[in-house]
């Protein structure tokens, strides 16, 4: 087997099934609960419905899917440009040796550059040793004075439903 027999691709409503098998697959490897059915079929109508939310290289060995890149635009006020924001990129273990990861990452950076992106960005878990050390030989600088604040779906609802004026434990702005 070689890397040759590798297809990058843009993903089609046929592969659906594979991917989500996919995201399962990478689900076990970070440890997290996979997504339910109800996600699943999100994930899908997400990517092939009427407004697209995300867009979905794979990367296909003999008919069948071994890794993808997940991403999106997002918008950086500072550079003035769109971000082109990588949330998932994952090759199935038997064919990291491969370069499909490497493959894919140049994919998504040709296909930054295509649309005018001024940078790319992703989060890599701390613990990731093998992804850290991937990104690190592609060059990739780690923001370690960036820290990720999240807000959950439990969060959002508590946020939104927060009353307009502000309170003493809230930020206040001076005028």
């Amino acid at each position: 087997m070689t890397g040759d027999s590798i297809q990058i691709r843009p993903a089609r409503i046929e592969d659906a099934g594979e991917f989500l098998q996919l995201v399962d697959a990478l689900a076990r490897y970070e440890n997290m609960p996979a997504p339910d059915a109800e996600a699943k079929a999100r994930l899908i109508e997400h990517l092939f419905g009427v407004r697209p939310h995300y867009g979905l290289l794979v990367a296909e060995h003999q008919g069948h899917l071994i890794g993808y890149a997940a991403h999106f635009l997002a918008y950086s006020t500072f550079v003035a440009k769109p971000t082109f924001y990588l949330e998932d990129l994952f090759v199935l273990p038997d064919f990291r040796e491969l370069k499909v990861g490497h493959r894919l990452l140049l994919t998504c950076a040709r296909l930054a550059v295509a649309k005018n992106c001024g940078r790319m960005d992703f989060i890599v878990l701390d613990w990731n040793k093998l992804a850290l050390e991937f990104y690190e030989r592609h060059g990739v600088s780690v923001k370690k004075e960036w820290l990720l604040h999240r807000l959950d779906a439990a969060g959002l609802q508590r946020l939104a439903a927060m009353p307009d004026a502000p309170d003493a434990h809230s930020c206040s702005s001076r005028t």
